[in-house]
């Protein structure tokens, strides 16, 4: 169970800045935050497109943008996204050899004025995280096997992984990541999670906003 509002965000994996553009006018139609997926082609085979230094996100007055990064080096493309304009940088705990190198990392992107959380794998123990929590605006929870591009198989393995994770610390916020769909978005929010990134859910839908009013009825829906 989660005390906190549920927060559906659609996501971008970005072939260029046109994408950002785009998708960006359509979703901040209906959506107050936007997640921007950034893949290196190391850490995930799929690589996206990358800002040139001076790059500045598209600004639409009711949305705020997080960035998702699947990078070797999160810290420095953090901090080059949360000058571009991201509100919200998280970094994966499998790439920072130390924990106090990912306490670095999200210090640093919180001195730069942002929100910072960390994404773990679906087959990272869980215990790697405790030290850090502490740290985390957010945990982002990837719930498929194969990371970087949109309609990957949702894994159901997640469902206990936010349930311990929730038991331990019930303040946090679990964020999920990957194969959300109407199928299973009310029973992770009855498991503990309360944000949702959305790729193809939403941005493979017909009508996108509707698809997005639908997972937020039914997350709202759920016995918490």
């Amino acid at each position: 169970m989660s005390m906190h509002a549920t927060e559906i965000i659609p996501t971008i994996v970005p072939t260029s800045s046109a994408d950002i553009s785009e998708w960006g006018e359509k979703f901040a139609r209906f959506a107050p935050w936007i997640q921007i997926d950034i893949g290196d082609g190391v850490f995930v085979s799929n690589k996206t497109w990358s800002p040139p230094e001076t790059y500045q996100l598209p600004p639409f007055d009711t949305v705020s943008y997080e960035a998702h990064l699947m990078v070797q080096a999160p810290r420095e493309v953090g901090a080059q996204f949360i000058r571009a304009g991201c509100r919200r940088v998280i970094g994966h705990l499998e790439v920072f050899a130390t924990s106090d190198e990912a306490h670095g990392a999200l210090d640093a992107w919180k001195g730069q004025g942002a929100e910072a959380g960390l994404a773990l794998l679906i087959d990272t123990p869980l215990e790697i995280l405790e030290p850090l929590v502490s740290a985390c605006d957010v945990v982002l929870l990837m719930a498929i096997a194969t990371l970087g591009r949109q309609g990957a198989a949702f894994d159901e393995r997640i469902y206990a992984r936010v349930r311990e994770l929730h038991a331990k610390h019930p303040d946090l916020t679990i964020a999920i990541d990957g194969g959300v769909s109407l199928q299973n978005i009310k029973a992770l929010v009855e498991a503990g999670a309360s944000r949702f990134s959305v790729g193809s859910a939403i941005s493979r839908s017909p009508d996108p906003a509707a698809a997005y009013r639908g997972l937020m009825t039914l997350a709202e829906s759920a016995t918490i």
